[in-house]
Order: C-alpha cells, then sequence, then structure tokens
C-alpha cells in the first residue's frame, strides 16, 4: 500500500495529463525524476502492475518525508542530472516512461528559512541541496558585475539586467548581501511599481537556476532519458519558463536539446525522438484557480522512435 502523505508539501501539476502521457504498461520500468511531494509518483504506482517498478529522484532531503511504502518503489537522493549513473547502479538498461515536473515545488516557496521567496526576510540560500554548493548569497557577492548581469538577462528576461548588476556590485562594497531583505531593498527602486512583482520574481528566479546549475542538469537529464529510453518510451515534462520549455521542445523534436536535425548519408532526417501533440498542454482554468502555481505550466510528450 502507498501512504498519502506530502498533500502539504505539494501540489501536483497536471497530474492527470502528465502520468497519462507515460501510457504506462505491464511490467514496465518508469521514473518520476522529480519527485517532491510524491503526488505523481503515488499516480503512477496507482496505475502499474505488482511486476513494474518505479524510481524516483530528489536532491531535496525534506522530500524524504514523503517517501512511498510500496515495494515496487526505490527513492534516489540525488540530482536527477545523474539519472545514467544510478540506472546504471541499479543495472537498468532501459526505462519505459520518464516524467518530470521541473517547477520548484510550493513547500520551497512557502518555507521561510531557505530564501527561494521575497515573501519572507530569510538568508538568500535557495540551494535545493542543503548540503553542498554555493548559495545565492554567495553568488551576489563574488560574481562581477558582467556574469550577473548575463544571469539576470538570459535566466529572468530582465531588460534591465545591467543596472540591476551594477547596483548589486555597488551595494556589496559597503555590506555584504545576506537576505532577501538586503536584495529587495537594492533592487526594487529599479522597478517599475506597477511590474515590481513581476520583476522580483524573475531575479529571484535568475539566481535560483545559477545557483542549482538547472539549465545544465535539465539537458543532461534529458540526453539520458532519450539515450535510456526504450523504443516507444515515452517522456512527459512539465515546464514553467520559456528557456527549459524550449530545451524540452528540442529533446522531443530531434532528440537533442540544441534542436539540430541530423541527416544520414542519403539526406534523411535520423531524429530518436517525435513529439505526440501540436501544442502543449495546458492547465483547466478549474486547476489554475486551485493550484494558482500551476498557470505558467506547459506538458509535452514525446515518444522515443524506433531505431
Amino acid at each position: 500500500m502507498t501512504q498519502e502523505r506530502g498533500n502539504e508539501y505539494h501540489k501536483p501539476v497536471l497530474l492527470t495529463e502528465s502520468v497519462d502521457g507515460l501510457d504506462i504498461k505491464p511490467g514496465g520500468i518508469y521514473v518520476d525524476a522529480t519527485f517532491g511531494g510524491g503526488g505523481h509518483s503515488r499516480e503512477i504506482l496507482r496505475r502499474m502492475d505488482p511486476t513494474a517498478h518505479l524510481y524516483s529522484f530528489d536532491q531535496d532531503a525534506d522530500a524524504e518525508r514523503n517517501i512511498v511504502d510500496d515495494k515496487r518503489f526505490t527513492f534516489v537522493r540525488s540530482n536527477f542530472r545523474y539519472l545514467r549513473n544510478w540506472m546504471r547502479y541499479f543495472g537498468v538498461d532501459h526505462i519505459d516512461g520518464i516524467l518530470a515536473d521541473l517547477g520548484v515545488s510550493s513547500h520551497h516557496f512557502d518555507d521561510e528559512t531557505r530564501g527561494f521567496s521575497f515573501r519572507f526576510d530569510a538568508p538568500i540560500d535557495m540551494r535545493m541541496n542543503k548540503r553542498a554548493g554555493r548559495t545565492a548569497a554567495d553568488i551576489l557577492n563574488d560574481y562581477p558585475e558582467e556574469q550577473l548581469a548575463d544571469i539576470f538577462y538570459i535566466y529572468g528576461e530582465l531588460k534591465t539586467a545591467r543596472r540591476i548588476a551594477s547596483a548589486i556590485v555597488k551595494a556589496r562594497t559597503a555590506k555584504p548581501i545576506g537576505t532577501t531583505s538586503d536584495l529587495i531593498a537594492i533592487v526594487e527602486p529599479l522597478m517599475p511599481k506597477e511590474r515590481q512583482k513581476k520583476d522580483l520574481a524573475k531575479v529571484f528566479q535568475a539566481l535560483r537556476i545559477e545557483v542549482n546549475r538547472e539549465m545544465e542538469a535539465l539537458k543532461e537529464m534529458l540526453a539520458s532519458a532519450v539515450e535510456l529510453l526504450s523504443p516507444d518510451g515515452r517522456l512527459s515534462v512539465i515546464t514553467y519558463h520559456s528557456l527549459e520549455d524550449r530545451m524540452v521542445k528540442n529533446v522531443m523534436k530531434t532528440g537533442n536539446a540544441e534542436g539540430k536535425v541530423e541527416k544520414d548519408f542519403f539526406g534523411r532526417t535520423s531524429a530518436t525522438m517525435r513529439p505526440l501533440q501540436g501544442k502543449p498542454t495546458t492547465p483547466s482554468t478549474e486547476e489554475q484557480l486551485d493550484n494558482p502555481r500551476s498557470r505558467s505550466a506547459k506538458l509535452r510528450v514525446g515518444i522515443k522512435i524506433k531505431n
């Protein structure tokens, strides 16, 4: 029996649609690359037969509170970028379906101590894995101005990226930036009143992506997924911003993150993946009202092409 826990931790987005995308088969091997509160994993397990198995990844120690008690389930405390290595460790050479919900859990935004949200005054940390790596404070205090500007422009898509970076570098010479309030006090005056909340969210998003190396990790995970999926295996991914959505879209069209269409000697296209939708699936109006976090979500489903 699975345990019904984790509802307070995180409400799963596009639950039915994303698991439908896996087209779960008897005896299949499946991966939930973003376990979080365990909502998607529980739904996958509910549809699996006794001979199937699910491996679920999460690098956040807090997610372990939601571990499912089921002999068909294995929890992997690791970043999903190491998917290939862990599957090799478990002796798994093919996967029938992989699901990933790339959004940050509501648990992280609601945890006042982690620094993910500008709603709370807290140390500006933002690490998904609290055991290792640089914090957002390290980045704000140590990165050169040009590198900070690139982060806010590329990951936050902020037109004022250079002004924001310049203000941060100037402020840190007087006093190290250590809390969310420190950062807000520096950048908020540079933002139009009507856009303050949206622009602050973009600043925090950009820092979070850099702290956790999210784009590099996603690229590695998707490459491993394409390699490990069985012929006709499914990849079901929920994205929340244009950078990750573009990468997922490229992989599902061509089999690589860059979207390069490779051709054989005769000029025939040799893509390894094929998208199963014309347009991504988005949450219903009802789901968006019930779960505001879902408003920017897009679900893409692709299938591995037989070689």
